[in-house]
């Protein structure tokens, strides 16, 4: 009889035993990692979002395109202005597709800021044909065409031409007029001087334009004294109209006559 009851009492005891449940344990440590995940991941975005949004921004460089056209083309699209996703799409390339740049350099110098590099293909003037502005570097190469003029390249006028191809050389009679032109803007940007417009007669004799007073030079002889005299005649030329004669200016001579014109 004892035997039995034993027996009995360790059923109940097993039965006990069998009625505990301890998986609930299992779902709440699996409910707290998948909440600590998604607290990590919420504060990684959180960081990605908000310390390395890009706020500053500086530009070097750029002469055709505005700063504000140029962080366009850089920061646009859904992920521009992440300084993370920037680093990735620029690293170790440059842009080299946007018309009139030779490339762009886009460096991230902090999580919230970048600087972009604009190395800008080197012209040497433009003419005007057929409502277009062609821009030609110093060899006289066509390197792009727009319909609307930038600043700081001057026109050039009085080149005689039938056609022009865009990447192919400008077709004039006589080419020695692109060192010319090479060699008077470089000129004129050692000075800082701005021309409005060059003109080359049939005899290359150059006139340049400022506003409405036209600066005759000649040839090229003493061609730096000139541009260095120039500079300094300049600023008494503002809102005049004539023409100042430096065709006959000389080391020993130094002859400048200003005609004025009504």
């Amino acid at each position: 009889m004892k035997k039995q009851k034993k027996k009995k009492k360790n059923k109940r005891i097993r039965k006990v035993h069998k009625k505990i449940d301890f998986s609930f344990l299992k779902r709440f440590q699996t409910a707290g990692i998948v909440l600590t995940v998604f607290l990590v991941l919420f504060v990684c975005v959180f960081t990605v979002f908000h310390i390395f949004t890009v706020d500053t921004v500086t530009v070097e460089g750029n002469v055709h395109y505005s700063q504000e056209e140029i962080q366009d083309m850089v920061l646009g699209g859904r992920w521009g202005h992440n300084s993370i996703y920037l680093a990735m799409k620029y690293r170790n390339k440059e842009i080299t597709d946007v018309p009139f740049i030779e490339s762009m350099n886009v460096k991230i110098t902090a999580a919230n800021s970048v600087k972009i590099t604009v190395y800008e293909k080197a012209m040497a003037g433009y003419v005007e044909y057929m409502g277009q502005y062609f821009y030609f570097d110093k060899d006289g190469t066509i390197v792009e065409s727009s319909n609307v003029k930038t600043l700081g390249i001057p026109q050039i006028m009085g080149l005689t031409f039938d056609h022009i191809v865009l990447l192919e050389k400008l077709p004039v009679e006589d080419d020695t007029v692109f060192k010319q032109i090479l060699e008077l803007t470089q000129l004129l940007n050692k000075y800082e001087i701005k021309a409005d417009k060059i003109y080359f007669d049939s005899s290359q004799a150059i006139t340049l334009y400022y506003g409405q007073a036209r600066v005759k030079l000649g040839d090229t002889s003493y061609i730096d004294e000139k541009i260095m005299r120039l500079k300094m005649i300049l600023p008494e030329l503002e809102n005049k109209k004539g023409v100042l004669r430096m065709e006959n200016y000389t080391l020993d001579s130094k002859n400048i006559t200003f005609e004025v014109e009504n």
